[in-house]
């Protein structure tokens, strides 16, 4: 795995062999920063990565500057994984929490500008982050949910659906709380 862009672009960061976590491809990783690139000015966002697994969205937010990063990972040995890259990239303003992120979702108080989601491709539930992120209003303006999904998935009938974007086996899913569907 490696970091697509900013001031870390190209570096690798190898996790260990035991790693339980399927990272977002370099191909899709770089398609949806060059999205995300016509939203916003990375150092003026506060980000949230749910089911962060190895940390690699959050490096690339990291490496691009954003203003703040929270990372929501149950697995404690990927938890303590991303807290040590994130030390050793030197991203004072990112931190990790170890929780479920669905009893996350629910207790949290900050508004966020981007919320990506990666759940396992296999989660039964997967339309309850859409739900948790809008009931709890967690968005703040000019923001966008960002989920991760395969293929067996289909958001295109929710509120404030604006696309879906496909690269190889990963879809994102795009939804902006300014666009009424």
């Amino acid at each position: 795995m490696r970091i697509i862009g900013g001031k870390y672009r190209g570096k690798h960061i190898i996790p260990p062999s035991n790693f339980k976590a399927r990272p977002t491809t370099d191909f899709a990783k770089e398609a949806l920063f060059n999205i995300l690139n016509n939203y916003f000015n990375f150092e003026n966002i506060d980000v949230l990565d749910l089911f962060s697994g190895t940390g690699s969205i959050s490096y690339e937010f990291g490496s691009r500057n954003a203003k703040s990063i929270v990372a929501v990972e149950s697995n404690f040995q990927n938890a303590a994984y991303i807290e040590k890259q994130f030390e050793k990239l030197e991203f004072p303003n990112a931190k990790v929490f170890k929780s479920d992120v669905f009893r996350y979702l629910i207790s949290c108080k900050q508004k966020f500008d981007v919320i990506f989601a990666d759940p396992p491709y296999d989660l039964e539930n997967i339309e309850e982050i859409y739900h948790s992120v809008f009931n709890n209003n967690l968005l703040s303006e000019s923001s966008l949910l960002i989920i991760e999904h395969s293929e067996r998935n289909n958001f295109s009938d929710f509120p404030y659906y604006t696309m879906t974007k496909k690269y190889g086996s990963v879809h994102f899913s795009f939804f902006d709380p300014e666009i009424e569907s």
